[in-house]
């Protein structure tokens, strides 16, 4: 098996593989603008490689460029199917190379995905999850019903919420996630029990609502496409159905479960980086947002003290009232006024920080959850 990091690793080593196909290609898309990996296409169908495309229905885009991508594709030669209008989406991402080799991807043949986004893809030659995933292919293909046989194989809407609970449901130590959009109730409360059986929960991406017990970080520059999550340092899954209903009720997602000693540790090496980055970012962001803060109520403390009445002669009817003799105080009235000034300044400066930074904190929350 062999791990596919993105964008580090480009788009290089499958315009490889299909330049090196010598029989068939079966390739599930999604999106696609990527004129290269269509020219790979075009090249393979000219060496006699037998080239099948699955075009999904629609996407979020709507159904024009996927219509005009199946007409290009058909003038090249390539057999073109449609995935069925059943589901919500045929969101998956994969090729197989000769019927020998899988490649599965959490990211679309799009330059925003592969050029500017962490995502992840595999390859593997597993012949029992290679040829379950023909069988895949060849049932939505056709518009068949299809039964998961393979357990590694995590197939939406047919077991994900089933095998993705119990591989979080078994995690021990840590359990490490990217995922754009965790919401799915049943799937963070699992999370939680797991975090408070003392598993250690990390979340790169978004959590639908807060939890104390989960660690959440947004990624640092880069946009996130990839739904992965790493269980104990010894397996992991990585495919393209987020835990979210939707896409593990609703939707055709493809994802593979795997224990591989060199695959999983390179997977974990990149969360760690991510995360490290993260959290620097984030109080470099909190660093920023305090010093508006800061100027706000410095000002304000200044504006304050200036405005306040002078304070010698309040402090000579205190020490009358008293009835203690001015000669027996070691107090000087200039002292005392500015230290005075300057109480008042520190609490106003404290309380104007505290209230600023707190509405700032509050539209950065309502902006968030409107994403």
């Amino acid at each position: 098996m062999k791990l596919w990091v993105l964008p580090d690793d480009g788009l290089a080593p499958l315009l490889k593989a299909i330049d090196g196909a010598q029989c068939t290609i079966d390739i599930l898309i999604f999106r696609f603008d990527r004129k290269d990996v269509e020219a790979a296409l075009t090249r393979a169908v000219g060496r006699g490689v037998a080239v099948r495309a699955l075009v999904a229905h629609a996407n979020k885009a709507g159904e024009d460029g996927l219509r005009q991508l199946e007409q290009r594709l058909l003038a090249a030669g390539v057999s073109v199917a449609r995935t069925a209008d059943d589901l919500v989406r045929y969101h998956g991402k994969l090729m197989i190379v000769d019927r020998r080799q899988l490649y599965l991807f959490a990211f679309n043949f799009t330059t925003l995905d592969t050029e500017r986004t962490r995502s992840f893809g595999i390859v593997t030659s597993n012949r029992v999850l290679v040829q379950e995933t023909v069988k895949l292919f060849e049932a939505d293909t056709k518009r068949l019903p299809y039964t998961p046989r393979a357990r590694s194989l995590v197939v939406s809407p047919a077991n994900a919420r089933k095998r993705l609970g119990a591989f979080i449901r078994d995690a021990k130590s840590e359990i490490l996630i990217y995922d754009p959009a965790v919401s799915d109730p049943a799937m963070i409360r699992l999370l939680e029990e797991r975090a408070k059986a003392g598993v250690t929960v990390r979340i790169i991406g978004r959590l639908a609502r807060r939890s104390p017990k989960l660690e959440v970080h947004k990624l640092a520059k880069l946009r996130l496409h990839t739904r992965t999550i790493i269980r104990d340092g010894k397996h992991a899954f990585i495919g393209s159905q987020s835990l979210r209903a939707a896409e593990l009720d609703a939707r055709r997602e493809v994802g593979v479960i795997f224990s591989d000693r060199r695959v999983v540790p390179s997977l974990m090496k990149v969360f760690r980086e991510d995360w490290q980055l993260a959290e620097v970012t984030r109080e470099q962001a909190r660093t920023d947002e305090k010093a508006p803060a800061q100027k706000v109520a410095k000002k304000l403390a200044k504006v304050v003290a200036k405005e306040l009445p002078p304070v010698a002669p309040v402090l000579e009817e205190l020490i009358k009232q008293m009835g203690v003799e001015k000669t027996e105080l070691d107090l000087t009235p200039g002292e005392v006024e500015a230290s005075v000034k300057d109480a008042v300044k520190a609490a106003v400066k404290e309380v104007v920080q505290e209230a600023v930074e707190s509405v700032a904190e509050g539209k950065k929350e309502r902006e968030s959850d409107a994403a």
